[in-house]
């Protein structure tokens, strides 16, 4: 099976409608697929009933923002029931904050001459209550100032450069609950990403399994074949299944094409493995 558990709508930072990916998805030999907006299930029926129509096994899914030892890091709820309300609950909570925080870096981005930014990213962020980082990239792409969105992160957005602001988002141990409450498993999304020492990650790696956490994205577009090999030692070590996606946003912004990945290596467990 061609499976892909990672991807992203205008509902959150993506650039395509639910339904638009859905299509992409199967036209891209997509089996099984999920939708997995930023901190928001409001996309979760319509990619649905899209995936229903266009043949695709759909995986209800999310990705959860978590403040980890003052790093953010993701986790993928995947085959939840995204009509449950304890996980409705606490996503209106993480989400709250998102809007304080780009009003600040529209600040921060006047203060080295980018006018306009939050207006400008608000404007291109399809649903308001989800304006984020990638959406003040589109932006200044749009003026001029960079010339790919890779670029913006590059000289402002990232960490230590002058548009960044950071956040608190949820504790580790009230996303995992939510995803749970939702009959789902909480998942890593792109480990290789997080700037953890080697105590560092053992010791997220150990909490994040004994607060029931269950799987690790060991394929996605941003991991290195050396990086896949990694994780894969990470699954097996902390005795978790390993997941596969592409973390899609945009057919111009992305690093890998839906469903376009590697598979996932034979010695690990997949996540789906029980659910079919």
């Amino acid at each position: 099976m061609n499976v892909d558990l990672h991807c992203h709508s205008s509902v959150s930072d993506g650039t395509l409608a639910p339904q638009t990916v859905a299509r992409r998805a199967a036209d891209h030999g997509v089996d099984v697929w999920a939708l997995t907006d930023h901190d928001e299930i409001s996309g979760q029926a319509a990619a649905h009933e899209a995936a229903n129509s266009l043949g695709l096994t759909y995986v209800g899914g999310v990705e959860i923002s978590v403040t980890w030892a003052h790093e953010t890091v993701h986790i993928l709820g995947l085959h939840i029931d995204y009509r449950n309300q304890v996980l409705h609950e606490g996503l209106v909570q993480t989400r709250r904050c998102r809007t304080d925080r780009a009003r600040a870096i529209g600040r921060e981005l006047e203060t080295v001459g980018i006018k306009g930014g939050f207006e400008g990213a608000l404007a291109l962020a399809g649903n308001p209550d989800m304006i984020a980082r990638p959406h003040f990239a589109r932006y200044i792409v749009e003026q001029g100032v960079c010339q790919s969105v890779p670029e913006v992160f590059t000289r402002y957005l990232a960490r230590d450069k002058p548009g960044y602001v950071p956040m608190r988002w949820a504790h580790l141990g009230d996303a995992i609950g939510w995803i749970r409450a939702a009959g789902g498993v909480a998942v890593v999304a792109h480990p290789a990403r997080y700037k953890f020492t080697e105590l560092e990650h053992d010791a997220f790696f150990d909490e994040f399994r004994a607060l029931g956490g269950g799987g690790i994205e060991v394929v996605c577009s941003s991991h290195t074949a050396q990086e896949i090999v990694r994780y894969s030692e990470t699954a097996r070590k902390f005795g978790l299944k390993g997941s596969r996606g592409s973390d899609f946003h945009s057919p111009e912004e992305s690093n890998a094409e839906l469903g376009r990945l590697p598979p996932l290596p034979d010695a690990v467990t997949p996540v789906w493995s029980d659910w079919f």
